[in-house]
C-alpha cells in the first residue's frame, strides 16, 4: 500500500517561506494528478493546489495564487509545494494526496504550518 509522508512544516513569520515535500512509499504508484490540501482548526480540508503528472498543469485555490508553487519529480515520487509570503491565515495542517476526481489514497499525518503575525 502507498503511504504518503508530508514533510517540511514548522513555524514561520509572516512574509517568510517555506517548502513542503510528500514522498510517496510503498508499491510502485503513479497518479496522473497528486495536490495539496490543507486543514484549519475548526475547518474543512481545503485544496489547495493540484498538478498532472507531466507537471504540464498547474492549478491553485485562489487563496495562495501568485504565492505558492506546486511541483513534482517523479523519479523520486515527491511531490513539493514552495510557499512564500505567508501569512497568518495560511497556518493549517498541510496534507497530500491524489486531486480531487481520483480516488484518494490513504491520508498520511499530514505536516504544521504555522505562520505568525
Amino acid at each position: 500500500q502507498v503511504q504518503l509522508v508530508e514533510s517540511g512544516g514548522g513555524l514561520v513569520q509572516a512574509g517568510g517561506s517555506l517548502r513542503l515535500s510528500c514522498a510517496a512509499s510503498g508499491r510502485t504508484f503513479s497518479s496522473p494528478a497528486m495536490s495539496w490540501f490543507r486543514q484549519a482548526p475548526g475547518k474543512e480540508r481545503e485544496f489547495v493546489a493540484g498538478i498532472t503528472w507531466s507537471a504540464g498543469s498547474t492549478y491553485y485555490a485562489d487563496s495562495v495564487k501568485g504565492r505558492f508553487t506546486i511541483s513534482r519529480d517523479n523519479a523520486k515520487n515527491t511531490v513539493y509545494l514552495q510557499m512564500n509570503s505567508l501569512k497568518p491565515e495560511d497556518t493549517a495542517v498541510y496534507y497530500c494526496n491524489k486531486s480531487p476526481g481520483y480516488t484518494p489514497l490513504r491520508w498520511g499525518q499530514g505536516t504544521q504550518v504555522t505562520v505568525s503575525s
